[in-house]
């Protein structure tokens, strides 16, 4: 049976576009009130891994059965993404932007880590293929966006030290 697969694959793929639609809008305010980008130079690398991870699932993944508890662990993960969507509102996006003289968000997620977005995209990266019995495929990507995420952290976290927003 195919389509519980594709149906999968159809929902990530159509909310990580809507996500780009609503970062960009979101980037496009946050500029417009001052805000600035920092090290630009990695998203274009985010953006292939995370458009390489989808791509490859949509080979890999129609007609494999998808594992409940791995499929569970992914839509788990999915409330924690609405939860942090909601948490920022107009200033989540997928670059790195700092608006000068804006607070560091403390609510939602953002209470127990410091980057609860990232921690859910390495579950998902994980989740998924493990959903469709793909398990060195979790591993590959795991690991290529570990090498994302920590430059990606280390170049967030100096941002926001620079603009005395994080201690």
């Amino acid at each position: 049976m195919m389509w519980p697969s594709i149906a999968l694959l159809a929902f990530v793929t159509l909310q990580r576009l809507g996500e780009l639609v609503l970062a960009r809008r979101n980037t496009t305010a946050l500029l417009a009130r001052g805000a600035r980008e920092v090290a630009p130079d990695h998203y274009p690398v985010m953006v292939a891994l995370h458009a390489g991870w989808i791509i490859g699932l949509w080979l890999l993944a129609p007609g494999r059965p998808i594992a409940l508890f791995w499929f569970l662990v992914f839509m788990g993960l999915q409330v924690l993404r609405l939860w942090v969507l909601a948490t920022l509102k107009g200033r989540w996006t997928t670059r790195i932007i700092i608006l000068p003289g804006a607070p560091l968000v403390g609510s939602g997620p953002y209470r127990f880590l410091r980057h609860p977005n990232y921690t859910i995209v390495v579950g998902e990266i994980a989740a998924l293929p493990l959903a469709f019995g793909l398990p060195l495929y979790a591993i590959v990507f795991s690991l290529l966006n570990g090498l994302v995420l920590y430059v990606r952290v280390k170049a967030e976290n100096a941002a926001l030290k620079g603009a005395m927003i994080l201690k």
